[in-house]
């Protein structure tokens, strides 16, 4: 069947095509990445949340570059709240002429207790990795082990 609007049904959705949104996705993870929101980063880009919200779901490659742009966003608040917490805030003191630097220890202790989570996660995905290469190593020297193994049964044979 062709398609036409006129033969889908109200509301119902088709794939966009691929790399239809070569255009303004750039645009729009960049602005993900800066503000990790996603209607400002449609605004920016020129195009509505619907757009990006089926792309995503269409497209495994959008969807996946979507996540590294907010982790990246994610990231870049960290840090800005890691300084904040660091050198702490300026608040005017109450009849003082200067004001005072404060610190915020509940939220440094709760941004700590979270990287926590995130670097034993990370710890445990290299360490997958590295047991990943390490079994890698081993099939390869076994194999190698395995064609000596058969050009030493093929020598003798032809004795």
């Amino acid at each position: 069947m062709a398609d036409n609007p006129k033969s889908r049904r109200q509301g119902e959705l088709t794939a966009p095509p691929r790399c239809a949104h070569a255009g303004w996705s750039a645009i729009f993870l960049a602005e993900l990445a800066a503000t990790s929101n996603v209607t400002a980063s449609a605004a920016k880009a020129g195009v509505s949340t619907r757009l990006v919200y089926d792309t995503r779901r269409h497209d495994a490659e959008f969807a996946r570059a979507w996540r590294s742009a907010l982790c990246e966003g994610y990231d870049a608040l960290e840090m800005a709240l890691l300084y904040r917490l660091r050198v702490g805030e300026l608040k005017p003191a109450t009849g003082a002429k200067r004001a005072t630097r404060s610190f915020d220890n509940a939220t440094a202790l709760r941004l700590l207790a979270a990287h926590r989570e995130t670097v034993a996660r990370e710890r445990a995905i290299r360490e997958e990795e590295d047991a990943d290469a390490i079994l890698a190593s081993i099939n390869a020297k076994l194999e190698k082990m395995r064609e000596r193994w058969l050009a030493a049964k093929d020598a003798t044979h032809e004795e």
